[in-house]
């Protein structure tokens, strides 16, 4: 299985005739001071984000609905997306990864939720389980527990909305946990999750700007075709204003993740960005999903329109990853504290 692995994350890498990691990894360490903004992606970056583009387009959104009226979990697509080498992105390349960047995994995260984000949230709950460990576990530590999730697509862990991503609650009872399997030692528990946060909270944001930019498309797209009062709706000044407020609110919402992303790539701590790119991008795809339904009318409410699907996958954004009150908290203790200083 491990030369399978090989073989399908080799797809990715082969797309753009680079090895990925090592050319991300040479541009940040070759970043000179002074140089100023670059908005522009790799050529290695603009692959892998078209992998997942194409996948989400292709495969994800024509099943979408599907999923979300059974629940089923997504199998079929988590293996699928394995193939292609766009689960585990985060695992060091030491336990057989492709140990991407977050700013990387934040790009490919975006276009997944693009197609579902029951399905994305599926995909990469990976992710979470695996962040503890790839910044607290010793190199044991990681080979034993990551390397498995190189050779096979295994994963780690009815709701109102991404309804296909199987949450579930677990409980621990009388659990004894073997002295190797302890990350740093007792009592760092708390430190870990919250380092481990930093580096999630922005794939999350990523996420929503998905599902934020495709309420922000659907809508559009509606408004060219439906017609009222002789008119499309787009040519009325209330739902073109309406348009241009949701297509700020994603540039704005995408460059907050972008930014708290690149920040801890950058090895430098980045809770505050992180808090800001999470409640601000949970906040707005909350408010687009709405404004695309009320765009779409009475339509917007059925479930022949993909538009209703989005409004309920949206509202978990305010809430999982701490709530967008926790990330307020956050933000003004972060804030307060750079005066205090």
């Amino acid at each position: 299985m491990a030369a399978v692995f090989r073989r399908c994350s080799g797809i990715l890498k082969n797309l753009s005739g680079f090895n990925w990691r090592s050319q991300h990894t040479k541009a940040v360490l070759q970043r000179e001071p002074g140089l100023g903004f670059n908005f522009e992606l790799t050529e290695q970056q603009k692959e892998f984000q078209a992998t997942a583009r194409k996948f989400a387009r292709e495969e994800v959104i024509p099943v979408a609905a599907e999923y979300d009226k059974t629940g089923e979990y997504p199998m079929p697509l988590i293996k699928r997306a394995w193939e292609l080498g766009l689960i585990n992105t985060h695992i060091p390349e030491s336990c057989g990864g492709l140990g991407l960047g977050i700013f990387d995994g934040c790009l490919i995260t975006e276009e997944l939720a693009y197609g579902c984000t029951g399905i994305q949230t599926a995909i990469e709950a990976n992710s979470l389980g695996q962040m503890p460990v790839i910044i607290a576990g010793t190199e044991q530590q990681q080979k034993k527990y990551l390397g498995r999730m190189t050779e096979e697509p295994v994963m780690c862990e009815l709701n109102m909305g991404q309804r296909c991503s199987d949450t579930r609650g677990i409980i621990f009872e009388d659990v004894k946990v073997p002295k190797e399997n302890v990350l740093i030692g007792e009592g760092a528990g708390f430190k870990i999750a919250m380092g481990a946060f930093d580096k999630t909270r922005p794939p999350v944001a990523a996420g929503a700007v998905g599902l934020a930019q495709r309420a922000l498309d659907e809508a559009t797209k509606y408004a060219l075709e439906r017609k009222t009062f002789g008119k499309l709706l787009v040519e009325h000044q209330g739902i073109s204003f309406l348009l241009a407020e949701m297509a700020m609110k994603v540039e704005l919402a995408r460059m907050g993740y972008q930014r708290a992303a690149w920040e801890v790539d950058s090895g430098r701590r980045n809770t505050y960005y992180a808090s800001i790119a999470k409640a601000f991008a949970g906040d707005i795809v909350n408010q687009l999903a709405a404004d695309a339904v009320q765009i779409f009318g009475g339509n917007g409410y059925n479930t022949e329109y993909p538009v209703e699907k989005l409004m309920r996958d949206a509202k978990i954004y305010q809430i999982y990853e701490g709530t967008a009150q926790i990330q307020r908290l956050i933000i003004a203790r972060e804030h307060v504290g750079r005066y205090k200083k």
